[in-house]
């Protein structure tokens, strides 16, 4: 069993791989950005899943580093350690390259970039007092680049970039970094953002039967195996889980 740091976890992929992990008998923390009571119907739904179960859930914006700071003591103080650190949490704020305000760029880069250089630097400590940790972030398809997507690309390419250094500084350490890069998933992020045009490309080009739109019990499945023991000589990898379509307008 295995104490997992679950960032975004009130929703969507996040809120999923917080579920699977307690089904597969692990203990979770995960935080939430604004979405208390989202957040406690993840928790109580994780918990459900296995009898005498750890779940608990902290607020916290992954921008601010003393907040990370904050909660990732609180956490420690909970859990005692943490041997794996999943950093989800993400937002996107699509527009053309030459529209892009500054705020639009600064915020999509701190959340999704900033934000897991924080969350790393808090927890490594503790994964090298171990000799033990699993890093597992969630990049995206678009870290090769997407139209009305030059924030967000290239915080994902960014967390690539991020997640090979960890693997080649903290490997001897026993600790393994590897990023998952998701396609299109069904998830509040992709209803809410996504252009029908986006959806009908996807259905039409993604070579698997039907051009289906991925299952997030999917993505977890590579998550928590890459967070197994089993996974210790898989290190420093960006994993597609996309279909097959690792392309796009």
């Amino acid at each position: 069993m295995a104490n997992y740091f679950v960032t975004g976890g009130s929703r969507g992929i996040g809120a999923n791989i917080v579920t699977e992990a307690v089904r597969l008998g692990h203990d979770v923390a995960f935080t939430y950005a604004s979405r208390e009571e989202a957040a406690r119907e993840v928790a109580e739904k994780a918990a459900a899943e296995r009898e005498g179960a750890k779940v608990k859930f902290y607020r916290m914006d992954v921008k601010d580093s003393a907040q990370v700071e904050a909660v990732g003591d609180q956490v420690l103080e909970d859990f005692e350690e943490i041997s794996v650190v999943v950093n989800n949490a993400g937002v996107n704020r699509d527009n053309a390259l030459v529209m892009m305000s500054d705020e639009e760029w600064q915020e999509v880069i701190a959340t999704n970039l900033t934000g897991v250089f924080y969350v790393c630097r808090y927890f490594l400590p503790q994964m090298m007092t171990a000799r033990f940790g699993r890093i597992i972030n969630v990049s995206s398809l678009v870290y090769v680049g997407g139209s009305g997507q030059a924030n967000y690309a290239a915080s994902k390419a960014g967390l690539n970039g991020l997640t090979q250094t960890i693997a080649k500084e903290y490997g001897k350490k026993g600790i393994t970094a590897n990023a998952v890069a998701a396609g299109f998933f069904e998830t509040d992020m992709t209803r809410d953002s996504l252009p029908q045009h986006m959806r009908d490309f996807w259905k039409s080009y993604c070579p698997v039967p039907k051009g289906r739109i991925g299952e997030l019990s999917e993505l977890s499945a590579v998550i928590n195996f890459l967070a197994s023991k089993q996974a210790a000589f898989i290190n420093g990898q960006i994993i597609n889980v996309t279909g097959g379509l690792d392309w796009g307008p």
